[in-house]
């Protein structure tokens, strides 16, 4: 061979070596590798130096190792009829199998070693690596190398399921790279080499978060189905990178099943606007499925006789058609559907279909959080839930996971129904037919992709979170994150929001304590499954509330003529949000000054919020209603809260047009203006703008402290005698704790077999108990205040 020859060869195994480097870190499929070896080193170099070049792969990633031998076997066996080299190559197959077998598995080496590495991948400690699956193929066997498999205990006895995170060793990817490098030193120069990032992103890089599949799968094995549910993202989704690991064609699906998202009550879990959030979303994440070579399947629930839709049944037939023997999913925390998720999952592995479940929803599994060594006293607020998640940490947290690259994709598609076949997104009609668009400024006003949800979150890291501390009350300037949906709907992971959140110069412990807050929601609902229709505090079910439709249209339309509640309101109805200060404004409005049921508000904001949490809302609701685990100590004036949230008029003028031309000083109580002033803004009460639909503020608050005087009052077995405290029933799962723990330091009373749980209480109430006929004005502990406690993300 001549120099230039032998250069040119050398110059030819550089370049692959360079792009094997690509395969492994995700940016080139395995298949387009083969192609590229074929056209740089020719058919005859190929067949006699594959097998070489790959050899590193055997060891440091056996998977991609098997699916490029698999690649290469194919194609030279269709194209010579060399005997020799086919029995070399079943040979090379024959004894990768055998090192298969003869390796142990990651559980056994778990066992026989007692090494735990679940600290740094954010799955639970201390628990044995436990099997529930149906039995392994060889294959299955030799993922266990690069796989966990850790219990996931329910509450339903029999339902223990398995999670898995990729975990590729480092020590191999190191050995594997140092390998490359020093092979390609002298070709691949300084500059040529991956720049690394300087942002944020670069410290969520954890053990292998370069994952990929195959665009087409080779593998003969079932493929995986990808149950998506809450879950609308590539980004840090533990079930989606897991299903890589199979090494088998992955089958993400969506079923839509109204009446399970419901549940056993009156919880209006998908309103109108999370309807369409959800239509919106799911179209992107559609597209971002597409952009790695895969795409969602549509499923609408199936029906059986007189039952309601089953996600169940659709499963198995969805299982019967395609050969799944797997189903992966992240877990949702709702009883109910927690319950639908351990009925689906205990009759799959009777079936024997495995059934994967994996945590992400929370920062913490509500399910897990334990009193244990806090006790029960101050329950209710997030200072004890976050005592509980000090004392009692549970899983480690883990680092965020970087999306896949690619998905590798069934030969044969199951068949799925449209997206608009679902209705999450159906306009009504007026009678002469056309189309009533409801949803045209909730369109403008969000992006409802997943790289929205980035954007948004690097927006607010670069500029709102310096301001967000002291002014997230502000309605006229966008100091708020605005995140709340795409949290809701799984579009940014709780976990990727509080590392990034973290990793900005300036850490406001506000901002992120809003995360716990969201977990405390969920962990009550829960305790109380209830929640969402049906008052914790019992003498409180008996309040005298208010049955004027009239005035709870008002409210819902922004015209009672409080211009700051009917600009929130009116913003709530053309945008599906609101920040967190304007929404305990307006509930505070329908609660104390209105006297309406907290259920009124709870059901409204479900269905015209494009975040509508069950969990969330129904503690916030509970909470300023004044029967729920925490009280709510202030009651925002409407004008008042005015001048702090508002002070220049702005966010009225924006949402209140009608008002834009009163003076600042004026703006938030127009009836105080002179008929000139008004008559020059073009202001007329009744026509351009409505009147107060209730007047004297004072009275409206005094009234509603009486009434609930009078119902502790009557209900004075439910009040501590020593503390004036509300006495709450305490649910199952805490009575254990309470007998174990809490009698020691009197935390529980005992009434009869009931056990009673002293639960915070704002003072004013326990004040006007001794003097029920008290007005507010006298009452010295009166919380009329602007301060605010944060129970959401606004």
């Amino acid at each position: 061979m001549s120099p230039s020859a032998a250069a040119g060869a050398e110059d030819s195994k550089a370049l692959v070596r360079r792009v094997l480097r690509e395969v492994l870190v995700g940016r080139e499929d395995p298949e387009g590798f083969f192609v590229m070896c074929l056209s740089a080193l020719g058919h005859q170099e190929t067949r006699s130096q594959f097998v070489s070049l790959i050899q590193p792969l055997s060891t440091a990633n056996s998977s991609l190792h098997s699916v490029l031998t698999s690649i290469y076997t194919e194609y030279f066996l269709r194209s010579t009829e060399d005997d020799e080299l086919e029995l070399a190559m079943a040979l090379s197959l024959l004894e990768m199998k055998d090192h298969c077998m003869s390796t142990p598995s990651q559980e056994s080496r778990c066992r026989q070693t007692g090494v735990d590495r679940r600290k740094n991948i954010g799955l639970p400690q201390g628990e044995p690596c436990v099997k529930v699956s149906p039995p392994q193929t060889a294959r299955e066997t030799e993922l266990e190398k690069s796989t966990h498999a850790y219990k996931y205990n329910t509450e339903t006895p029999g339902t223990s399921q398995t999670v898995c995170v990729s975990t590729l060793s480092i020590s191999k990817q190191d050995k594997l790279e140092q390998g490359y490098q020093k092979m390609d030193e002298r070709d691949l120069n300084q500059s040529e080499k991956p720049k690394r990032s300087k942002n944020r992103r670069q410290r969520r890089k954890g053990p292998c978060q370069q994952i990929v599949g195959l665009p087409c799968s080779p593998s003969a094995l079932p493929p995986v189905l990808l149950w998506f549910r809450r879950d609308l993202r590539l980004c840090d989704n533990p079930a989606l990178i897991c299903s890589l690991e199979f090494g088998a064609p992955v089958i993400p699906v969506f079923i839509w099943s109204p009446e399970e998202e419901e549940g056993p009550g009156i919880t209006v879990a998908m309103g109108g606007a999370c309807k369409y959030w959800l239509h919106q979303a799911l179209s992107c994440f559609c597209s971002s499925l597409e952009r790695i070579g895969s795409h969602l399947v549509f499923l609408k629930a199936n029906r059986q006789g007189n039952k309601f839709g089953s996600s169940l049944s659709t499963l198995k037939e969805l299982i019967k058609e395609t050969g799944a023997r797997t189903v992966l999913a992240n877990a949702l925390y709702e009883p109910w559907l927690k319950e639908r998720d351990d009925a689906v999952v205990s009759s799959l592995q009777k079936d024997g279909v495995e059934f994967r479940m994996f945590h992400s929803y929370c920062l913490r599994d509500p399910y897990s959080v334990s009193t244990e060594g806090v006790g029960l006293r101050g329950i209710g607020s997030v200072s004890h839930f976050m005592s509980c998640c000090r004392q009692n940490p549970g899983s480690a947290l883990g680092v965020p996971l970087d999306p896949p690259v690619s998905l590798p994709t069934p030969v044969h598609w199951p068949q799925g129904v449209p997206l608009d076949t679902l209705g999450l997104a159906r306009m009504p009609c007026r009678k002469d037919g056309t189309t009533i668009d409801w949803a045209a400024n909730i369109r403008k006003s969000w992006d409802f992709s997943e790289d929205g949800a980035r954007a948004r979150l690097e927006a607010f890291l670069h500029d709102g979170v310096y301001r967000y501390d002291k002014e997230s009350g502000r309605a006229d300037a966008p100091n708020t994150s605005c995140l709340s949906p795409y949290i809701h709907f799984g579009q940014l992971s709780p976990r990727w929001l509080l590392w990034d959140a973290k990793g900005a110069r300036c850490r406001p412990p506000k901002f992120q304590r809003k995360l716990a807050w969201r977990d405390l929601a969920y962990w009550q609902l829960t305790l109380f499954p209830d929640l969402p229709w049906d008052s914790i505090r019992p003498p409180y079910k008996a309040l005298r509330w208010s049955t004027d439709r009239g005035h709870l249209k008002a409210w819902q339309q922004g015209q009672t003529g409080y211009p700051l509640v009917d600009a929130a309101m009116r913003q709530l109805w053309l945008t599906g949000w609101m920040n967190n200060y304007m929404r305990h404004v307006v509930a505070s409005f329908l609660i104390a000054y209105l006297y309406l049921p907290w259920q009124e508000g709870y059901r409204w904001f479900q269905d015209t919020l494009v975040d509508a949490d069950v969990a969330i809302d129904a503690m916030m609701w509970q909470n300023g209603g004044m029967c729920g685990l925490d009280h709510w100590n202030f009651v925002m004036h409407p004008v008042d809260a005015a001048m702090t949230c508002d002070p220049y008029g702005s966010y009225v003028r924006k949402w209140c047009p009608e008002l834009a031309s009163l003076p600042d000083e004026l703006i938030h109580k127009p009836w105080k203006c002179p008929a000139s002033m008004l008559r020059r803004a073009g202001v007329v009460f009744g026509q351009t703008y409505p009147e107060r639909i209730v007047a004297d503020l004072e009275e409206r608050r005094s009234q509603s402290l009486q009434d609930v005087a009078l119902v502790r009052k009557e209900f004075r077995q439910y009040v501590d005698k020593r503390s004036g405290c509300d006495l709450v029933p305490l649910p199952p799962r805490l009575v254990s704790e309470a007998l174990g723990l809490s009698h020691r330091d009197g935390d529980v009373v005992t009434a009869g077999k009931q056990f009673l749980l002293p639960v915070i209480t704002r003072m004013e109430f326990k004040h006007q108990l001794e003097d029920p006929e008290a007005d507010a004005a006298s009452n010295p502990y009166n919380c009329c205040s602007e301060r605010i406690c944060e129970p959401q993300e606004g």
